[in-house]
């Protein structure tokens, strides 16, 4: 997850964005606050479309 601070249509917005390890987007979301509920939101839509990603951990 990583988010950044951008200017769409003439308003500023947050952009929280879900990334893989090779840099591909795996979902995004705009939000015009940047808190917990927000950033949770996007994370759990993440998980939700792509799956609970593996680990390399035996």
């Amino acid at each position: 997850m990583d988010k950044t601070y951008v200017k769409v249509r003439g308003e500023w917005v947050y952009l929280y964005r879900a990334v893989d390890r090779g840099g591909q987007t795996l979902g995004f979301m705009l939000s015009d606050k940047r808190d917990t509920k927000a950033a949770r939101k996007s994370f759990v839509n993440a998980l939700h479309n792509n799956g609970i990603p593996k680990t390399d951990y035996h």
